[in-house]
């Protein structure tokens, strides 16, 4: 049973840095993609970044390029995102998904196995 748990979440202030990670288990890891949105309050769930089969392959929406890297450890099964000055806008709660092949990388429907996602707020 392919799961994905996301942690690392949490308050922090405006201008902080964050680091989220997510455990995977229950598929070969390194034939899958995986990628994280987000989801903020009545809105739609949007793409920040993903991460192909070959860990240098990265590609990044618009929301937090500049700001945030991915990077997966083929060794762990775990994928991370570090994301820098954070602003109140990027409050939201936080999804890993992954995939066994990509249509498009920032499309959520591509995604086939999402986590339960980590709440981040961004809060003076």
């Amino acid at each position: 049973q392919v799961k994905l748990v996301e942690s690392g979440g949490g308050l922090v202030q405006p201008g902080a840095s964050l680091k989220l990670s997510c455990a995977t288990s229950g598929f070969t890891f390194s034939h899958y993609a995986l990628a994280w949105f987000r989801q903020a309050p009545g809105k739609e769930r949007d793409f920040i970044a993903a991460i192909g089969w070959n860990p240098g392959d990265t590609f990044y929406g618009h929301l937090m390029k500049g700001r945030s890297t991915i990077a997966r450890n083929n060794a762990e099964n775990t994928v991370n995102l570090e994301m820098n000055n954070l602003t109140p806008e990027d409050t939201g709660l936080y999804y890993c998904a992954a995939t066994p092949s990509v249509n498009s990388w920032s499309f959520a429907a591509t995604y086939s196995d999402w986590g339960q996602g980590t709440q981040v707020t961004v809060s003076s």
